[in-house]
């Protein structure tokens, strides 16, 4: 048997070849849209894709299914409650796929959404006792899949609750502890609250060490895997229709290409979005009126989906020689409308040194003096809900998280000084520069953050 994990950091999401070695036969599960590296893979070892199986309809990335099946000729296959705009293999509970000696069987398991699947994974045909379980987004190392995701429609969080309770405790608990566990997504992810760094894991260690995999009643437990979530990105809705639908193939031959100054600032003119993937100092530096600060050197895609409007034309402003990085990194959540970007952005701001502002920081001390001032600024929090009762917060700070600021604009007070702070730095220039692009003027944010804050007011040793 072959057995890969590909694993995608800044999504956190985990995908998975396996083939048997005899017949060359393959099935990829959970791709990602550029698919490169499984046809680079299968190639090399002479493997046919077969068939791609996605566990379910997936929200945080726009799976590479239709882009397999195109160059492969694969079948797809979802569980048997999907229901899709293209042909697909409805995968029902028990259900075998044989690759070889190496066979895969279907497990449902809804909760986290209605059609989730596990797939079991046999290494001989005779063997009694799976090698492995690819757990979707039914059971993380650590945590569970949440079930109160907006893109399981006409499904309530309640009522998938009590399907992820008898998925994960009476069918993946029921495995015997030495099959090893293989999720969709590991730490950082939005699609649970206290995922794992490790990459996999075992039914016993879950059952011995993972809270939701104790033995309980199913109140209790739909209590705890729906108490504190993080609001998820806004884009997730759109990610899970997308991979519903017949949409447009990824082409990476037929990526954005660079725009001159004068390009650049025609479509800007016409409405297009300036997404700055730069370091927020070298943003806050100087950057082009009106441009969302979202950096590349962390989770990108997400905050950009987080922040910005899947059916806005936007253009790419990226560190040296990461346009493309930027660009592809936009099309696995399904961003495709960009029109182009600017190559040697320093040079090319130079340019355009008219439209080039720089962005307001604050020192926590600087914050601490502004507020004991006559016109105190408005402090805004854009941390989640766990962070500020875990880490403490600034008395007074409206709390509205990163992931809900575009939608509680309204809640902002018009004409007053606005101080953003996350808990580093990074978090709030994105959510700075969204207030700028949105109209307000007077906005800066804190340098470090909420760390730097109680850095700066504990009491001396």
């Amino acid at each position: 048997m072959f057995f890969a994990q590909y694993y995608l950091d800044c999504l956190s999401q985990a995908s998975y070849m396996i083939a048997d070695e005899s017949t060359g036969q393959a099935v990829v599960v959970d791709p990602r849209r550029d698919i490169s590296e499984y046809l680079a893979d299968a190639e090399a070892r002479g493997f046919q894709v077969v068939g791609v199986v996605n566990t379910h309809f997936h929200a945080d990335f726009v799976a590479g299914h239709l882009e397999m099946a195109a160059r492969t000729g694969a079948w797809i296959g979802y569980g048997r409650r999907a229901e899709t705009e293209y042909a697909i293999r409805k995968l029902a509970e028990g259900e075998t796929i044989s690759l070889g000696d190496v066979t895969l069987e279907i497990m449902e398991t809804p909760g986290h959404t209605p059609e989730s699947i596990s797939v079991l994974v046999y290494e001989r045909g005779e063997d009694t006792v799976p090698y492995g379980v690819l757990t979707g987004d039914a059971l993380f190392i650590g945590d569970v899949g949440r079930p109160d995701l907006p893109a399981s429609v006409g499904v309530t969080a309640g009522e998938l609750g009590a399907m992820l309770y008898d998925s994960v405790q009476n069918k993946l608990m029921g495995l015997p502890d030495e099959v090893r566990v293989f999720p969709a997504h590991g730490a950082g992810s939005s699609c649970g609250k206290n995922l794992s760094t490790e990459k996999q894991s075992t039914i016993g260690e879950q059952r011995a060490t993972n809270y939701a995999c104790a033995p309980m009643a199913e109140a209790e437990f739909v209590g705890l895997v729906t108490a504190g979530q993080s609001t998820a990105p806004g884009y997730f809705a759109y990610d899970a229709d997308l991979n519903r639908r017949e949409r447009g193939l990824y082409d990476p031959d037929s990526a954005p290409r660079p725009l001159t100054a004068a390009e650049f600032t025609e479509r800007r003119a016409t409405g297009a979005v300036v997404v700055d993937a730069r370091d927020p100092q070298e943003f806050a530096a100087g950057h082009l009126r009106g441009a969302v600060n979202v950096p590349a050197d962390g989770r990108f895609a997400e905050q950009a989906g987080t922040v910005l409007d899947p059916g806005a034309e936007l253009l790419v402003v990226a560190p040296q020689d990461r346009e493309e990085e930027v660009v592809t990194r936009l099309a696995r959540i399904g961003f495709d409308r960009v029109a182009g970007y600017l190559r040697g952005p320093a040079d090319a701001l130079a340019a355009m040194a008219d439209e080039v502002t720089p962005a307001s920081r604050v020192t926590a001390a600087q914050l601490r003096t502004a507020l004991a001032g006559e016109e105190p600024p408005v402090v805004i929090d854009v941390r989640t809900c766990g962070e500020r009762g875990a880490d403490g917060f600034i008395d007074g700070a409206l709390h509205i998280s990163l992931g809900e600021l575009a939608h509680r604009l309204d809640e902002i007070p018009a004409g007053r000084p606005l101080v953003l702070h996350c808990a580093g730095g990074h978090r709030s220039s994105i959510a700075a520069s969204l207030l700028r692009h949105r109209g307000f003027t007077d906005v800066s944010d804190v340098l470090g953050g909420y760390t730097a804050w109680a850095l700066q007011t504990a009491p001396a040793a």
